[in-house]
């Protein structure tokens, strides 16, 4: 065919002519199709705003080129007297440069897609933004053994010593930090379950109540009322009970205030006096509307139930502080006794004087 068209051209059949002419019409097919990928798909694409599949197009350009102008640079080579090692060598080296530029480009192109997919991401998807970072790593790693190993074949370097000592090494690692690893393996499956998110309240399984300020790989980050912040690790979270009052149907939830009153008292003029406290107080909600329950007969006197509901968790101490000085304030105008516990002492003799 090379032959066909140095005729046609009337150019001599020459080896350097020949070397120029393939270099030539591999260079002009290489810009032919890079310009045509730009032009036909990479536009289409983004008339479509599709702009995953706009980045790929536009990023796959590079290696095709460059594997088009390897495969002509061969060809050319191929027709030059070279010694027998440089024959086998070129092709290595044609190949390598080859693996590291498609390599580069699943690199980009999967962080790529990765990052559009956590910027979409809905709730309980696995990528998310604060996933990310776990999975770019992972991709990370996974294409830099693929091609590793490709080169390691394209040099034909054997491999059984390395996969002996990467498995003895990936065994010690493992055990040694078998600690870190659950934590993260817990934050992965926290981010992905959603028990919690940033600004919620919640309480967990050792006492700890707080808002959600951080979410990481390896550890969640709570404020308390004390202004502390705690960092728990996620293990300990993942296998524990949390308790979220910024979760459910709303972010409304409910408080209690409970009140003791004597037995002498007028049962149903207390539940008048604590409805009228409720209803007072501007930092609860009007919708559910408060409740009064009478729970048991006390040791003391009768115990019953204020329940209030509030729109946020962060205000629950505040409104507990104001029922209850409220409550015993009205309590101390309408003479309503709170029973306390009382210890009287009966002397049955004294002793004699001498």
């Amino acid at each position: 065919m090379l032959e066909s068209i140095q005729t046609w051209l009337g150019l001599p059949n020459h080896m350097y002519v020949s070397i120029s002419l393939i270099s030539l019409i591999t260079m002009f097919f290489a810009i032919i199709l890079s310009y045509s990928i730009k032009l036909v798909l990479v536009n289409f694409a983004k008339k479509r705003q599709k702009k995953n599949y706009a980045f790929i197009f536009n990023a796959i350009r590079l290696p095709i080129t460059v594997s088009i102008i390897l495969i002509g640079l061969h060809q050319a080579l191929g027709l030059m007297p070279t010694p027998t090692s440089l024959d086998t060598l070129l092709p290595k080296i044609f190949k390598s440069i080859d693996l590291i530029i498609w390599g580069q480009f699943f690199f980009r192109s999967v962080r790529f897609s990765l990052k559009s997919i956590s910027q979409n991401a809905q709730d309980g998807q696995l990528i998310r933004p604060q996933t990310l970072p776990l999975f770019e790593n992972i991709s990370a790693v996974v294409i830099i053994l693929i091609f590793t190993y490709l080169l390691f074949i394209t040099w034909q370097i054997d491999m059984s010593a390395w996969l002996a000592s990467a498995g003895i090494i990936g065994i010690a690692v493992g055990f040694a930090a078998k600690d870190t690893i659950a934590n993260l393996l817990s934050g992965v499956f926290i981010l992905a379950d959603s028990p919690y998110k940033i600004g919620d309240y919640i309480v967990i399984d050792s006492g700890e109540r707080g808002m959600v300020t951080h979410i990481g790989l390896r550890s969640t980050r709570i404020l308390t009322r004390d202004d502390l912040e705690i960092n728990v690790p996620n293990a300990i979270i993942a296998n524990g009970k949390i308790i979220n009052e910024s979760s459910g149907r709303h972010i409304k939830s409910r408080t209690r205030v409970q009140v003791s009153v004597a037995y002498d008292v007028d049962i149903d003029h207390v539940k008048n006096i604590l409805m009228d406290v409720a209803k007072n107080e501007t930092q609860i909600c009007t919708d559910p509307e408060p409740r009064i329950r009478f729970r048991r007969f006390g040791a003391s006197g009768l115990e019953l139930e204020l329940l209030v509901w509030i729109d946020d968790p962060e205000i629950r101490g505040r409104v507990i502080d104001s029922l209850n000085t409220q409550i015993y304030k009205r309590f101390a105008i309408e003479h309503i006794e709170i029973p306390y516990s009382k210890h009287d002492l009966y002397i049955k003799s004294l002793p004699k004087k001498d």
